[in-house]
């Protein structure tokens, strides 16, 4: 009989285990791949992003799916929290942009290392190539797990760390879905987040512009209506398929939720090349370095406003020759090519599937899950955290500390209850 069994060895399941194990005595991880911390491994290119130092408020801001959940379990364990526990088992940590915070070391592997000696210290047991097809129960409560293998284990306490369907190559490939709704609880749309968009508009399919990277350029989503739904300010990239890259994959779940509402319409993506100046003031700026080199070539006197395929790409478009002289371009013309700069539009069509996101949206609903202990509101015994709930954040750092502070606090209240029952 154990006291608590954890499924899935990603970052939150680890968190909880290591957090049972600090309660219990009987801890027992099941992972049904052959290593652990895939997930983690990779993350942050390679580096680990293991947690995210800004303020609460905005850690929260950048989780908007469900993140105002996370208020009452960082009253608990917090991203701060989160620091002194690794920097507590000797993996240093730096700050880089944004508050993200990386091990010195630079290596994702010494922070899976560290939390893997941590549950041998404290004597969890762990067993590999275990997959869990089954969660045993009756009316009230949870009695145990059985594996493919069908062997079965008891226990008072069932921690469930699967995570999602994003990134299937380390194992989540959304096994905690039919266990939950067996048990009693609402499993919500899941959908891609983090995730490249894709687009048939005809320059993208001829792939004029593929390669193409556009700095700090402000991205906005609208509705179906021209509303904007939000506007992420960051690097993105023209792909072969569509549109990549960080300001895209902030955007992205914006327009998978509003094809999911309007039955999969087209969505429009409007760039803003220059949003550092409002298009009055790009017009002047543009009025004077014609005034400066009027005789030069329109492509020659414009060159540092924004990279030169993409002033090649849009001259055209605003009926305007690269190669005529500055001097010779109406200010009706300069107006066209600043709504050009200011305002390009991109129909999307869809995005790449949820094996090709990095976030699952979507999950199981947190409406049923005691926020405070991460217990199920349906199952006595049974805990959820990590990313198979529905909550879901950007990248830099936002799910992962959602994952450790979900994990320690379903692991520490599970070991609690497993040993308050006799």
């Amino acid at each position: 009989m154990y006291d608590v069994i954890v499924i899935g060895g990603g970052p939150s399941g680890l968190m909880a285990a290591i957090a049972a194990g600090e309660v219990a005595n009987k801890v027992l991880l099941l992972e049904k791949g052959k290593k652990l911390g895939k997930k983690l491994a990779i993350s942050g290119g390679g580096r680990c992003n293991v947690t995210n130092r800004l303020p609460q408020e905005e850690i929260v801001k950048h989780i908007p799916g469900n993140g105002r959940f996370l208020y009452s379990p960082f009253s608990v364990f917090n991203n701060e929290d989160i620091i002194e526990f690794f920097e507590g088992l000797g993996v240093a940590l730096k700050e880089e942009d944004h508050g993200r915070m990386f091990p010195v070391s630079n290596r994702a592997q010494d922070v899976v290392d560290t939390l893997i000696r941590q549950l041998a210290t404290l004597g969890v047991e762990v067993k590999m190539e275990s997959a869990v097809t089954k969660l045993l129960m009756d009316d009230e409560k949870i009695t145990g797990v059985r594996l493919q293998s069908g062997e079965e284990f008891r226990t008072r306490a069932v921690v469930v760390a699967v995570g999602g369907k994003a990134v299937p190559q380390t194992g989540s490939t959304g096994d905690g879905y039919p266990w939950a709704e067996k048990a009693g609880h609402t499993v919500t749309t899941l959908f891609p987040t983090e995730v490249p968009l894709l687009s048939k508009e005809p320059f993208i399919m001829s792939r004029e512009l593929q390669g193409l990277a556009l700095r700090d350029v402000a991205v906005s989503v609208l509705n179906a209506k021209g509303k904007t739904l939000v506007t992420h300010q960051m690097d993105m990239l023209f792909t072969h398929f569509g549109l990549s890259g960080p300001a895209i994959l902030r955007c992205s779940q914006y327009v998978v939720k509003e094809q999911l509402k309007t039955g999969s319409k087209p969505v429009e993506v409007v760039i803003d090349s220059v949003p550092s100046e409002n298009p009055e003031q790009l017009f002047q700026r543009l009025v004077g370095l014609v005034k400066e080199d009027s005789k030069k070539a329109v492509k020659n006197t414009w060159k540092n406003i924004v990279p030169e395929r993409w002033l090649l790409f849009l001259l055209p478009r605003a009926i305007i020759d690269p190669t005529a002289q500055a001097g010779t371009i109406s200010h009706e013309k300069i107006r066209e090519f600043v709504k050009l700069l200011k305002h390009f539009t991109v129909r999307i069509s869809g995005s790449q599937p949820l094996d090709k996101a990095f976030v699952t949206g979507g999950g199981v609903s947190v409406k049923e899950i005691e926020p405070k202990t991460m217990a199920s509101k349906k199952k006595m015994g049974l805990y959820f955290c990590g990313e198979i709930l529905d909550i879901h954040g950007y990248t830099g750092g936002y799910n992962i500390t959602s994952a450790l502070v979900t994990g320690k606090i379903a692991g520490m209240s599970a070991a609690q209850l497993s040993t308050t029952i006799e």
